[in-house]
């Protein structure tokens, strides 16, 4: 919802655009987007993947009602452009798009496409893609890499000298792996890490547990920090050394920090998008992977600490994460839809 948030903003204040959304009932649309002062209409869409039989019939029913209600949308709004940036109500926007044949852009920031841009790829007019790899999968596709904050991109490297800080983040929600593993072996992180300090996003919903569990550890209180919430990621990146983190939507904020990291993809992501986003840096050399299958307190411990001490592995990897970011994604997108609209 961030980066479609972010081209609407570039199309609407650089571009004088008008900008519409279409969303479902079901989905954080419903609040960023009147936020941010954008009209959103609701359709009907629903779940394919990883859902029961029951709800993919009852998607098989709403997926052609949500079509005809794009298709109603549209003939009144006479769009020029319909972007499609994933989620339940992209699949029926750009299907009536296409159907209507209004010029269409995807949007797609994960390695490999989900269900619905798999599908319209080769029926939309161009598209934007995060990594090279993804552009054989859509019509006219451009690689512009993920509309990321302009601050994440100007961090500086961290100083020669500096105490190591671990960062764990894994999204509002935090991660449950990263919760329970943690706390476990902190005493030993601490320890093996000179002068290390670790701060821990938990999410709302396990922050207080989480925040016990470090207490009753025993390790050094002034040395950790457990959050809900990490309101300044900027600085929260600038701030670290190494980054243990899920691997969706956070990847591209990590090559523009430059960021070496421990990725564990979330394992039930759709269409396990999360560890092929993953493998991406895994396989550049910008980052570490950890399946959650593999993940013990031995495996992270070990992923963590030697990491931590090695300065110039870090360097390395930060560079190769760095060289991996694509600086101006949200310009380049935006000049990308107002090209389809002349």
């Amino acid at each position: 919802m961030v980066p479609a948030l972010a081209i609407a903003r570039e199309l609407r204040d650089k571009h004088g655009a008008e900008v519409r959304f279409v969303g479902t009932a079901r989905g954080l649309e419903t609040r960023m987007v009147p936020e941010a002062g954008f009209r959103l209409e609701l359709v009907r869409s629903g779940q394919w993947k990883n859902v029961s039989l029951a709800t993919r019939l009852r998607t098989l029913v709403d997926l052609p009602l949500g079509v005809v209600e794009c298709v109603r949308l549209i003939r009144g709004f006479r769009p020029q452009v319909v972007v499609g940036v994933g989620g339940y109500a992209s699949g029926p926007g750009m299907l009536a798009a296409i159907l209507l044949r209004v010029p269409t852009l995807a949007y797609e920031p994960n390695a490999v496409p989900g269900m619905t841009n798999r599908w319209i790829g080769k029926r939309v007019n161009a598209a934007a893609v995060s990594f090279a790899q993804t552009a054989k999968y859509f019509r006219n596709a451009e690689v512009t890499g993920v509309p990321v904050r302009a601050e994440i991109f100007g961090l500086a490297p961290r100083l020669a000298g500096s105490a190591p800080r671990l960062l764990v983040t894994a999204g509002s929600n935090g991660a449950l792996v990263f919760n329970e593993t943690m706390p476990k072996i902190l005493v030993r992180l601490l320890a093996d890490v000179a002068g290390l300090t670790v701060v821990h996003q938990a999410g709302a919903r396990r922050l207080e547990q989480t925040r016990a569990e470090f207490a009753a550890s025993g390790a050094d209180a002034p040395r950790w920090r457990v959050e809900a919430f990490l309101e300044d990621m900027p600085a929260q990146y600038g701030a670290a050394d190494v980054v243990l983190a899920r691997a969706g939507s956070t990847v591209a904020e990590l090559c523009a920090a430059g960021k070496a990291s421990v990725l564990v993809p979330l394992p039930t992501a759709a269409d396990d998008h999360q560890r092929k986003n993953a493998e991406v840096l895994a396989d550049a050399g910008a980052a570490v992977m950890l399946l959650q299958k593999d993940v013990t307190e031995e495996t992270l411990l070990l992923a963590l600490v030697s990491l931590l001490n090695d300065r110039a592995r870090r360097d390395e990897m930060a560079l190769k994460a760095k060289s991996l970011a694509r600086e101006g994604a949200v310009e380049r997108i935006a000049e990308m839809v107002v090209a389809l609209a002349k």
